[in-house]
């Protein structure tokens, strides 16, 4: 085996592409958690949403709380162990980890009317603006 050596700038620059790759494709395999629970976030004149993508949960799985303007999104999963069938797993994505996600909310938001809904594996917060917030229609203002 023959050993090649570079200079210094161009083993810092493969090296870095290597860790690149391999935490682009590492990333792709890890189940879902709180660093990179999958999150959009929405906004229209009348209220801002925010969609998480939590496969395989069930609503009683997840904790929504809002403490003054902070809201946090939160759910922990009971593994279940198999017993009965002894099943081996050689590798196991399937299954999902505790995750928390914490957001600051504008002041423009409704806080008493925030409502959510769980449908085909997509938690939606749907956040109401406050009517101060929404854009008002121009008005002409008589001059006295």
């Amino acid at each position: 085996m023959r050993v090649i050596t570079y200079p210094a700038g161009r083993r810092t620059r493969r090296h870095n592409m290597h860790n690149l790759m391999n935490t682009f494709f590492n990333a792709a395999n890890k189940p879902l958690s709180g660093a990179n629970a999958p999150v959009n976030v929405a906004e229209n004149e009348d209220a801002f949403r925010v969609e998480l993508a939590a496969p395989g949960w069930k609503k009683a799985d997840f904790n929504i709380e809002l403490d003054q303007d902070v809201l946090t999104l939160s759910a922990t999963h009971a593994t279940e162990e198999n017993k009965e069938n002894e099943v081996t797993f050689l590798r196991r994505e399937f299954g999902a980890k505790d995750f928390k996600r914490t957001f600051n909310l504008p002041e423009t938001v409704d806080t008493q009317a925030i409502s959510a809904t769980y449908e085909a594996g997509i938690l939606t917060l749907t956040l109401p603006k406050k009517e101060e917030a929404k854009p008002q229609a121009p008005r002409k203002v008589e001059i006295a």
